[in-house]
C-alpha cells in the first residue's frame, strides 16, 4: 500500500472528520500499554478483526504467566467456547514463559489451536496442515521427554484429534463448527464425534 492510502488502499477513506475508513483517527497507530504497535480493532470468537466501534469478544491479555494447569484449563474453556485463536494466545504464552524443556510442547498445542481456527475459519488447507503440524509437534516432545500425559494432557489422543479432523475438512471441504470439534485435553477422548457428510 502506498503511505498515502488508509488500510483498505482507498485513499482519504471519505471521511472529513479526521478519521479513516476505519473509525480510528487519521494517521493513529494502535498502542497497547507500553507503546507497542497492537491493533486494537475489535474481534469476533475465531480472531478476526472486527471494524472499530462493533462489538467483539474480550480479547485475550498477552504475557499472562499461568501454571500449567491453570494454562489447560484456561484454554480448554476457550476450546469449548468455541474460541480457538483465543485459546492460541494462552497456550502462546505458555510457550514463551515456561520452562525452557516445555516450550516445544506448547508451541504444538498452539498450532493445533491456530489449525482449529483456520478449519472453522473455512481455511481448510491451512487448517489441516497446522492439526498435523501442531500433532507432531506435542508427539515430538512427548518422545523426547518421554512424558506422555504432561500436565494431564493426553497428548496422543489430542494429536489422533487433529488428524481426523485434519482428514475431515480435507474431505468434506467446509468449514467446521470450532465449538463442537474442539478437542479434549484432558482424557475422556480428544473431541466431538466426526461430523459426517449428508
Amino acid at each position: 500500500m502506498g503511505s498515502t492510502g488508509d488500510e483498505n488502499g482507498s485513499g482519504s477513506g471519505g471521511s472529513t472528520s479526521g478519521e479513516d475508513s476505519t473509525g480510528r483517527p487519521a494517521g493513529a497507530r494502535d498502542r497497547d500499554s507500553e507503546g507497542r504497535a497492537r491493533n486494537a480493532r475489535p474481534r469476533d470468537g475465531l480472531g478476526r478483526p472486527l471494524p472499530y466501534g462493533a462489538d467483539g469478544v474480550p480479547r485475550q491479555p498477552e504475557g499472562v504467566v499461568r501454571t500449567p494447569e491453570e494454562t489447560v484449563a484456561e484454554a480448554q474453556r476457550l476450546l469449548d467456547e468455541g474460541k480457538p485463536f483465543h485459546a492460541h494466545e494462552v497456550f502462546e504464552d505458555a510457550w514463551k514463559s515456561g520452562p525452557e524443556e516445555e516450550r516445544e510442547l506448547w508451541r504444538g498445542l498452539a498450532q493445533l489451536a491456530v489449525g482449529l481456527t483456520h478449519a472453522a475459519r473455512g481455511n481448510l488447507t491451512g487448517g489441516a496442515r497446522l492439526l498435523r503440524r501442531g500433532a507432531s509437534a506435542a508427539e515430538t516432545w512427548v518422545s523426547g521427554s518421554g512424558r506422555a500425559v504432561p500436565h494431564g494432557i493426553d497428548v496422543g489422543t489430542v494429536a489422533d484429534w487433529a488428524r481426523e479432523l485434519a482428514r475431515e475438512v480435507e474431505r468434506d471441504g467446509r468449514a467446521v463448527d470450532a465449538g463442537a470439534r474442539a478437542p479434549r485435553l484432558r482424557g475422556a477422548g480428544a473431541g466431538a464425534e466426526p461430523e459426517r457428510g449428508g
